[in-house]
């Protein structure tokens, strides 16, 4: 047992300073966006999906071409339009002919085929195109005329998106935001932040990122993350927060009972226990803690509940309720 609890110690600290340095190498491309570039780290290393939701001109793509590039990743992009097509993502069958008239079909792979995809503005597509993903995402292939056909490993799904209330946008359905491990709101720098971008942006030479992981790495570390222990108080704490937001769970208070129309699913408990031990490891620490909880309550969350018209037309929001039920699990476990 102490030779196990030897090793963990030593794969932990050698995997948090490659962290350290992708991380490093992450934030000289992409700048003031540390919180950011953390949290999409602690999705790949949990092997998920992350959807990056803001404005235009806040370094999504930027972010995702950089994390292909420093995790060792072959990266594909695929731009989402109004007429983008399943097979535009997916690939499809050909009907070839052979030199003796003979004919058959042949698989020609699109770009979902790699292992890192950005999705980049994925809700311009059509609902249709963006359900395409749906199969890729969970079970790590695809089914083509009846045919699997596998995917590459790792393989991971980085999407952004634009704000939902502008025009020519689709909001995704409820099955596919489920998919995504973590929803990574992108904000504005602050204005120190944005003068360090004009003065690294604008000028003739652009920095460079370096590979730091290989695809075999980044499998070690996420089969690491999963054998990292988690104390029963976090596991109950995890709980506590997932069911608190179900507005049919007994856990639930009445603010959310009358608000909220659905809430998230054991999906979201997998996710948040995931996550936690991934920023623990971000860390150098060898197991999560509540801080760790609370830091992950609004990535896990938000895209896996909705309001109540009432609510909306109130002036509650989702971010407002997710800090509600924070306070309420921290007070929870302070009184304990």
């Amino acid at each position: 047992m102490a030779d196990k609890a030897s090793e963990l110690i030593a794969e932990v600290e050698s995997v948090g300073e490659l962290l350290a340095a992708a991380k490093a190498s992450v934030a000289r491309r992409v700048i003031g966006q540390d919180q950011v570039v953390e949290t999409a780290l602690v999705t790949m290393l949990c092997g998920g999906h992350a959807l990056l939701v803001g404005a235009p001109g806040l370094a999504k793509t930027r972010l995702v071409k950089t994390l292909g590039t420093v995790m060792g990743l072959e990266t594909n992009r695929v731009q989402f339009t109004p007429d983008l097509m399943p097979a535009d993502i997916l690939g499809s069958e050909v009907l070839e002919t052979a030199a003796d008239g003979a004919r058959s079909f042949r698989f020609l792979r699109g770009p979902v085929f790699c292992q890192l995809l950005m999705a980049d503005e994925i809700n311009r597509a059509s609902p249709r195109t963006q359900s395409a993903l749906l199969q890729a995402m969970q079970e790590h292939h695809v089914t083509i005329a009846g045919q699997e056909h596998a995917l590459p490993m790792p393989f991971h799904v980085l999407a952004t998106q634009n704000p939902i209330e502008q025009e020519g946008t689709y909001p995704l359905p409820e099955a596919q935001l489920d998919r995504f491990l973590l929803q990574i709101d992108v904000g504005h720098p602050s204005r120190e932040r944005e003068r360090d971008i004009l003065l690294a942006t604008t000028g003739v030479e652009d920095a460079e990122a370096e590979p730091v992981f290989s695809a075999a790495l980044l499998m070690k570390a996420q089969r690491l993350v999963r054998r990292m222990p988690v104390g029963d108080a976090v596991v109950e704490m995890i709980l506590d927060l997932v069911r608190s937001a179900r507005p049919e769970a007994q856990e639930s208070g009445e603010q959310v009972r009358e608000t909220v129309r659905w809430g998230p699913g054991p999906r979201a408990a997998q996710a948040l226990m995931l996550a936690t031990r991934a920023r623990a490891l971000m860390d150098g620490r060898f197991a999560p803690t509540a801080d760790d909880v609370l830091a992950l309550a609004h990535p896990v969350l938000i895209h896996r509940m909705a309001l109540g018209f009432a609510a909306r037309a109130g002036g509650l929001t989702l971010s407002g309720l997710i800090d509600d039920l924070c306070r309420h699990i921290r007070w929870k476990e302070d009184a304990a």
